[in-house]
């Protein structure tokens, strides 16, 4: 589901969102190569779940998104097409910056970061390849004479091909709108890059480094939702990292511009600190949902208003409304909530928490608690980066238990959901969504893994 959103009678507050400054690409004799293998096959068959019709009603729970009927989504695969309209929007040289937050939106580190991209072959055989370079943290032991210059640690990135796009890393693309999301089955790459920027040479290899916050080894969802300026060639990649037990552990942003050695600004983790500010308001726009962000056909379009604003007591309200094309279904979904600082939570179990430079991040406060109520539940990144546009890119899960799996003592078993995408300066798409779950003696349900496939 897509959305292409401008405010009315909203009270902004606008926070600059920027970037550091692009230095040339480092020297090879100063680089330290690390490589990664990000995705593995899968190892459940998928079925296709169904959406439910729905009608005009409302929903007191943030973790909740009606979906109209849908026809069933073609079976092809990545068109070579779109492969090739994704690679042209990737390549190039991204300079930036990497910000680690905690949950509540604390700036814990800033990182510097090169990313070069570029794709070899022609037609169906083209190929993205991809490597990130880490601006590591000076050692703490010095040596009289020494040469200062800054280190990059080099990682290279799994590339993108008509094969992987699908089956590993499983895209959804939205190629006029210009965003994406993907999934990722480990953090390596992220605990590299934390690692690298923040010990660099003095990186032991502890699991766990004092004072050091690294994403789980094992964590129950890593998914990268990544949103296009509408301003300048800039871009922003934000990853929703949850450990095993499926609560935030982390919220990581890659803010990047395309361009060679030019200097850009960063964002300011102390001058906004009433980020709540720039979404309060009335935002009208449309949406457009569709079951894949590759090559599915549109589901439905829609006229949407979102609305939010505090009132007397400092509560938070949300309500938000969407009118199908067409056939003039509605649908309400009504939230109260709280501010801490820069933390909301909504009744029903959802948060929100407040980055700088105009964005939020969106999550359950307990994946493993929707997955055990068989609640859908959805993923989200927000950017404002101008005082009348914002963008949303929202993924949602539908939960769908199967009930024809034979379990002992430790019984699996295997949720499988919709994965839809939204995009608030509209895009759309969906995915299958896997999770490997594990029952225990007293049936509890420990999220083990996820695994999202498109359809």
């Amino acid at each position: 589901m897509v959305y292409n959103i401008s405010p009315s009678m909203a009270s902004i507050h606008y926070y600059s969102v920027s970037v550091p400054p692009i230095p040339k690409l480092p020297n090879p004799n100063k680089i330290r190569i690390f490589s990664t293998n990000l995705s593995h096959p899968n190892r459940f068959p998928c079925s296709m779940p169904t959406f439910c019709s729905s009608r005009t009603r409302a929903s007191s729970s943030p973790s909740s998104i009606a979906v109209g009927e849908a026809d069933k989504p073609d079976e092809q695969a990545m068109s070579i097409e779109n492969l090739h309209r994704f690679i042209d929007l990737c390549i190039g040289k991204w300079n930036g910056s990497f910000f680690q937050f905690d949950a509540s939106g604390n700036l814990l580190h800033k990182i510097s970061t090169k990313l070069a991209a570029s794709s070899y072959g022609e037609n169906e055989l083209i190929s993205l390849i991809q490597t990130l370079y880490i601006k590591q943290s000076s050692s703490s032991t010095t040596f009289s004479g020494y040469d200062d210059k800054p280190e990059w640690a080099e990682y290279k990135i799994k590339e993108t091909n008509i094969f992987t796009a699908d089956k590993y890393q499983q895209i959804g693309f939205f190629p006029s709108e210009r965003a994406f999301s993907l999934r990722y089955q480990t953090a390596g790459m992220l605990e590299t890059v934390i690692r690298q920027g923040v010990l660099g040479e003095d990186d032991t290899g502890e699991e766990s480094p004092r004072n050091l916050c690294l994403p789980s080894r094992r964590p129950s969802i890593v998914c990268e939702n990544c949103l296009y300026s509408l301003e300048k060639d800039m871009r922003a990649r934000a990853f929703h990292i949850m450990d095993p037990k499926g609560i935030i552990q982390m919220l990581l942003v890659f803010l990047e511009e395309r361009s060679d050695g030019v200097q850009v600004p960063l964002f300011d983790n102390s001058t906004d600190v009433n980020r709540i500010m720039p979404f309060v308001g009335t935002w009208k726009g449309n949406s457009i949902t569709k079951r894949s962000g590759v090559y599915g056909a549109t589901i439905s379009e829609a006229d949407t208003v979102a609305l939010l604003e505090i009132d007397d007591n400092s509560q938070l309200i949300q309500d938000l409304t969407s009118t199908s094309k067409g056939d003039d279904i509605t649908t309400k979904v009504h939230w109260t909530g709280s501010i801490s600082e820069n933390l909301i939570t909504f009744d029903g179990g959802y948060q929100m928490t407040l980055l700088p430079g105009g964005m939020y991040m969106g999550y359950p406060c307990d994946v493993s608690k929707s997955v055990a109520e068989s609640k859908s539940f959805h993923l989200e990144f927000c950017w404002f980066e101008a005082p009348d546009k914002r963008q949303r890119l929202t993924s949602t899960f539908l939960l769908q238990w199967r009930t024809d799996l034979p379990y002992s003592k430790l019984a699996r078993a295997i949720v499988e959901s919709t994965h839809m995408i939204i995009v608030f300066v509209q895009q759309k798409g969906s995915l299958i969504v896997r999770i490997t779950v594990i029952k225990d003696s007293e049936d509890n349900i420990v999220i083990r893994c996820m695994l999202l496939q498109f359809l």
